[in-house]
């Protein structure tokens, strides 16, 4: 589900078993609780098992895949905007301070795992009102930063990086629609295609085709939920044609571009 008047969160409750989540990032915090199984993913050079009842947790820009352990798995994810906890972490602390930088990838915290699916639920149920929305969600929050933050911040955003990769990365997404080719990079970046596509690489964890397919996800996300025809979302974002942003789309965001399309939520 997607509300774009609550900050743009976005939320999701889905059992997997056949996924197999490829390499990919959120320009968003992921964050969500295990109800059932066990999911296994790589992320920050390691490889992480969340069991049952334990908190899931991925940072703005850091690469990730996933998948089930045995059989399947269960989850609740929210996805938010990273300001929304650097504005909680000034509000608690009662002045400016940094975004706060949680370390690791699963926290075994059952109080915060029962305010994410609390939360999840209260969603779930139907329209609810503003403040009642935010009272859970600055809960989760504050949880979050009080038990599992370190200060200061220990990662970088996206941007600030070695100067060929933001220059790599202002092209795809201003181009994100075209046919964007190694060329295009080069000149853009005076790099040879195997050194651009090595620095690109090292600094964010993928290649360059790799982002540009995550770019134009996003893209498709913001037009979906604007209302725009799957097929005329397609064409807008690049993908050959709908069956190829059908795919695209559920092997990185785990459902499909109608399923998206159908849980946006206005209220």
């Amino acid at each position: 589900m997607h509300f774009p008047r609550f900050h743009n969160l976005e939320w999701l409750h889905a059992r997997y078993t056949t996924q197999n989540f490829t390499r990919h990032s959120h320009e968003q915090f992921a964050l969500g609780m295990i109800e059932a199984g066990a999911l296994e993913f790589n992320y920050r050079g390691e490889t992480l098992i969340a069991p049952t009842g334990t908190v899931n947790l991925c940072l703005p820009g850091e690469v990730h895949n996933g998948h089930a352990v045995e059989n399947s798995w269960t989850y609740r994810m929210f996805y938010f905007d990273p300001v929304l906890l650097q504005q909680m972490a000034c509000m608690m602390a009662e002045k400016q301070v940094p975004l706060p930088f949680i370390k690791n990838g699963v926290l075994n915290d059952p109080y915060l795992a029962a305010l994410v699916q609390q939360f999840h639920r209260l969603l779930k149920s139907g329209p609810t009102a503003a403040l009642e929305r935010e009272h859970y969600f600055d809960r989760i929050l504050s949880r979050l930063i009080s038990r599992h933050a370190y200060q200061p911040a220990q990662f970088s955003p996206p941007g600030d990086e070695h100067n060929a990769v933001l220059l790599i990365r202002n092209y795809i997404d201003n181009h994100y629609n075209s046919d964007i080719n190694s060329d295009d990079l080069s000149r853009e970046t005076n790099l040879s295609r195997f050194h651009l596509n090595r620095v690109f690489s090292q600094a964010t964890g993928i290649p360059p085709y790799a982002y540009l397919r995550q770019v134009r996800i996003r893209q498709a996300k913001k037009l979906l939920a604007q209302g725009e025809s799957i097929a005329n979302t397609a064409a807008l974002t690049g993908f050959t044609d709908q069956s190829h942003l059908n795919r695209w789309f559920k092997r990185l965001c785990g459902f499909t571009p109608g399923e998206y399309s159908n849980g946006v939520q206005y209220t």
